[in-house]
């Protein structure tokens, strides 16, 4: 598109020279840009005039794109792919030479079951014998396995784990790591795209005659469809009978698109309409805490396109919300690029009085971190307070960090999470192996046992005891 402005006659002829800089003089004939100029004269001053450079016969003749065919064309597409194929071979080369083997492989170690046999192999961070990670905050030993496991020296490389192992130093310091998660959770109105550009990544590699199958998520992916369903019926009997059946009918198409996808995709779980809210499914059934994959043992970690998503963060489930576009480059492989947080420590001590209800401990801490400022912050919770709070209060505080500000409140997992576990049908040997995983690595809380100070980006203290019925509303 060609802009001339029209005040002056040097003003179209700057425009003429911004073309020639751009290699399109030579499109031009000097008959054109007389008349260009001429009809500049004629203009009113504040008029601008848009001309297409396709209206010029000379640029009619001009290839859209260097290899010479129809862009639109698939065989003109697997041709310029050919033709990229030693470039791309080149580029893989250099990955592989870059990318090496886990430098951590030394502490990778197998973990025993009680009565023979072993649970699976797991990096174990005691095998490091350095003294800082002792010392550091659970929600920061979650990033440093996570780095471990995943360090090849070229998406994660040994100075980012020296960077995270110096947590102490480094989070002043705004240091930036990458962080692969294990998971990634979507609901339906923002997991609808992410699953039709992995059906176009597919079409498109049917077009070029590869294979579409090796289109898929890298790392599990969890999506409840939840946040489209209206209420059209209420205080009868057949209420949710009657409201599902009217949801189907709304989204017939797309929910067969999400069920192709449930079973054209591998790693991918979609859980239908009418099981419940996204964040009450991923507490009670989604949740791995720990993961065994291919006998490989590692800490649930999970993004989601919901802000809310930190609500797992209440069964020791590192969990925070994140954008689309970082969801689907999660669901890729590729690394989080993140900036290594502060953590804030927050000490719970005493009981609540009866009558006081989880409501009102969240009003109570969410004003307390407001006060002191918690964004882009961890917030872990810890102290002997913590053994008087159920698994429903800690979520509902942790589902709360968006109000107050925190990427997540985190709770280390401990006998409350374990019995939580067991309560919603999670296997005695899944649950076993949980603890055993997270002793064998430090990562498990024993409020019967001598508890380790760990050191924080700055501290917070709340009596159970001194929470009373509170009411939130609007400031006057």
């Amino acid at each position: 598109m060609q802009i001339v402005y029209s005040p002056t006659t040097s003003s179209a002829s700057l425009s003429l020279l911004r073309a020639a800089r751009l290699g399109f003089s030579s499109s031009l004939s000097r008959a054109t840009a007389n008349s260009l100029v001429s009809s500049s004269h004629s203009s009113s001053p504040s008029l601008i005039k848009y001309r297409s450079l396709s209206s010029f016969p000379s640029f009619r003749s001009v290839r859209p794109w260097s290899h010479g065919g129809d862009w639109r064309s698939p065989l003109s597409l697997r041709a310029q792919i050919r033709s990229a194929a030693p470039v791309i071979e080149r580029f893989q080369r250099k990955v592989a030479t870059m990318a090496s083997e886990n430098p951590f492989k030394g502490i990778f170690t197998s973990l025993p079951k009680p009565g023979g046999g072993e649970f699976g192999k797991y990096y174990s961070l005691p095998d490091l014998n350095d003294p800082r990670i002792d010392k550091l905050p659970y929600s920061i030993k979650i990033l440093l396995e996570s780095a471990i496991r995943n360090c090849d020296n070229y998406q994660v490389t040994k100075a980012d784990v020296e960077k995270i192992i110096d947590w102490e130093n480094s989070s002043p310091k705004q240091v930036e790591i990458p962080f692969k998660t294990a998971r990634v959770l979507l609901q339906d109105f923002t997991g609808v795209p992410a699953v039709v550009d992995l059906a176009c990544m597919r079409d498109a590699m049917n077009r070029l005659g590869g294979d579409s199958n090796k289109i898929n998520p890298l790392v599990p992916v969890d999506l409840v469809i939840d946040h489209s369903v209206q209420v059209d019926v209420a205080r009868h009997v057949n209420a949710v009978q009657a409201n599902m059946e009217l949801e189907f009918q709304r989204n017939k198409e797309r929910f067969a698109f999400l069920k192709w996808g449930s079973t054209a995709f591998h790693n991918m779980l979609v859980v239908p309409p009418g099981s419940g809210i996204v964040h009450q499914v991923n507490l009670e059934y989604l949740g791995r805490v720990v993961f065994n994959t291919d006998g490989i043992l590692y800490p649930d970690s999970v993004v989601g396109t919901d802000s809310h998503t930190t609500m797992i963060d209440g069964l020791g489930v590192a969990g925070w919300g994140v954008g689309g576009i970082e969801a689907e480059a999660a669901m890729l492989g590729q690394p989080i690029s993140m900036v290594l947080p502060g953590v804030v420590g927050f000490k719970l001590s005493g009981k609540l009085h009866n009558g006081v209800t989880a409501t009102d401990l969240v009003l109570t801490v969410t004003q307390m971190l407001r006060k002191h400022g918690v964004v882009g912050k961890f917030v872990e919770f810890y102290g002997q307070g913590m053994a008087e709070l159920s698994l429903a209060d800690r979520a509902t505080i942790a589902n709360m960090s968006p109000e107050y500000g925190a990427t997540m409140g985190f709770f280390p997992v401990d006998h409350v999470t374990l019995q939580y576990l067991k309560l919603t049908g999670r296997s005695d040997e899944t649950v076993a192996m949980i603890e055993a995983y997270l002793r064998a690595n430090k990562m498990f809380v024993d409020y019967n046992e001598p508890q380790l100070e760990r050191v924080y980006s700055s501290y917070l203290v709340l009596d159970l005891e001194s929470v009373e019925p509170c009411v939130s509303g609007p400031k006057r």
